[in-house]
């Protein structure tokens, strides 16, 4: 049964796909915990991307790595089932005016 995570992940993969960028998905399971769901290089810059549906937010566990993640100068993007694929393919293509998401910046 594909869960509405996975369904939100999915679209993310096909973006990705489409514009050649490496991409995986770390295993929960020998790793540390908070990690993005999925990690991106992308025309020579970093990105973790966490996967939200049914209005889930990021736990504080999630939103420190997402910090953390800006802090050594990479992007961190929360995709929930109301971002479009067209919202993410303009955001890792660099049109964003101060290098953070939309998404992020609105977590409470």
């Amino acid at each position: 049964m594909t869960t509405p995570e996975k369904k939100v992940k999915e679209r993310v993969k096909k973006v990705l796909d489409k514009l050649d960028a490496y991409y995986f998905l770390p295993s929960q399971m020998y790793g540390r915990k908070g990690i993005p769901d999925i990690i991106v290089c992308y025309q020579g810059k970093f990105f973790g991307i966490e996967c939200k549906a049914n209005n889930n937010k990021p736990t504080k566990l999630q939103i420190h790595e997402l910090n953390k993640i800006q802090k050594a100068g990479g992007c961190a993007i929360v995709f929930t089932d109301k971002t479009t694929t067209e919202e993410l393919e303009s955001f890792l293509r660099g049109n964003n005016k101060d290098g953070s998401h939309w998404a992020l910046q609105n977590i409470s």
